[in-house]
């Protein structure tokens, strides 16, 4: 089933039509992207520099190839009407196969949707240039669904991506086109940790995934952190993509009631790792980013443990700066780096 349309997701809509004369009071917010009332609306309307707003418009699916990538919204499950994927597919000159990335956004848990025009406008880049179908899934938000959701719409989308490979469920593009001996993982920010976890569920759970193989898994700048503040925080610049204030806020409002910053979801460092039979990893970080110290912590980890991991540092630049079209487009820098990004994870994609 086709989505054509995919409006902005906001949370207790009616609730909030209903409350809209009486008097509300802010209980959360976050600067530029999201405000919290005491009635429970959230509403996710961006009030930040206006010369930003850009970043977060919606682009239709086009199931037409444009610069070499079509575009589709697919609904998994009629059941649960949340439960959906955008689905990018690069033009092919030949008939080969091609491996299958799915793709976690990030946004602290709380904000970010997969048709936002910074998700488009790297992932058509990052499909066309590895030549993979990439599967990104619309992740139920916090503070409306708090973590584990998000991550257990991600595992959902996984075991329904195992039905197309042994036939169960049939989708044309998919079951004729996609490698499903060579599926991936990918997550920005705080998709990374979601990523990190569905590779060490699919493990530890010893979830039978065949004919499918995981092959691989991709954390780009996961949001590790600890409650004490690292090196990295205390030291780096904060930027525009993040500051302590939406770390902090973000992550209050997406991990589980009463949590802190220490849960395994946000600090998986420590846990024991000897009998977790992960896929190979690969982690990019950036040199500017704000939880640079704990991404490495969680390398050092990973190492500790005899995981295969390897690391990409990308020089001079912040947080999920290569989502940033206006730094790409502007800045030698970021550009330069960003064309390293995409040039690693598809060697990386291409090795397994």
């Amino acid at each position: 089933m086709y989505i054509h349309t995919n409006p902005f997701i906001f949370s207790n809509k009616k609730q909030h039509q209903q409350t809209m004369a009486t008097e509300r009071k802010v209980t959360n917010h976050i600067s530029g992207w999201l405000t919290v009332y005491d009635d429970g609306f959230v509403d996710r309307t961006w009030t930040g520099p206006p010369q930003f707003k850009f970043m977060s418009d919606h682009v239709p699916p086009h199931d037409h190839f444009i610069d070499g990538v079509a575009t589709r919204d697919l609904l998994l499950d009629a059941v649960k009407p949340d439960l959906r994927v955008r689905v990018y597919l690069p033009e092919q000159l030949d008939t080969g196969k091609l491996p299958i990335i799915l793709h976690f956004h990030g946004g602290g848990f709380c904000i970010s949707q997969p048709d936002w025009l910074m998700y488009y406008n790297f992932y058509t880049r990052f499909a066309r240039e590895s030549k993979a179908i990439i599967i990104s899934t619309y992740l139920r938000l916090a503070p409306e669904h708090r973590l584990p959701a998000a991550i257990e719409d991600g595992y959902s989308t996984l075991l329904w991506l195992r039905d197309v490979a042994n036939h169960k469920t049939y989708d044309s593009q998919l079951s004729t086109k996609g490698d499903f001996n060579r599926v991936f993982l990918i997550g920005d920010s705080t998709g990374g940790n979601i990523v990190h976890q569905l590779a060490k569920q699919t493990a530890t759970k010893n979830l039978n995934l065949h004919p499918l193989r995981l092959a691989g898994a991709i954390l780009i700048h996961p949001g590790f952190v600890r409650s004490v503040r690292s090196k990295s925080e205390l030291e780096k610049p904060q930027s525009p993509m993040l500051t302590l204030d939406m770390l902090d806020k973000f992550l209050n409002m997406g991990l589980p009631e009463g949590s802190t910053k220490d849960h395994p979801i946000t600090c998986p460092m420590g846990e024991a790792m000897e009998e977790v039979d992960l896929p190979p990893y690969l982690l990019c970080v950036a040199e500017e980013d704000l939880m640079v110290a704990t991404e490495m912590e969680f390398y050092d980890w990973m190492k500790k443990y005899e995981k295969e991991i390897e690391l990409l540092v990308s020089d001079g630049v912040g947080h999920s700066f290569y989502l940033n079209k206006i730094a790409v487009d502007v800045d030698p820098n970021a550009s330069e780096q960003t064309h390293k990004l995409v040039q690693r994870i598809s060697q990386f994609v291409g090795k397994y």
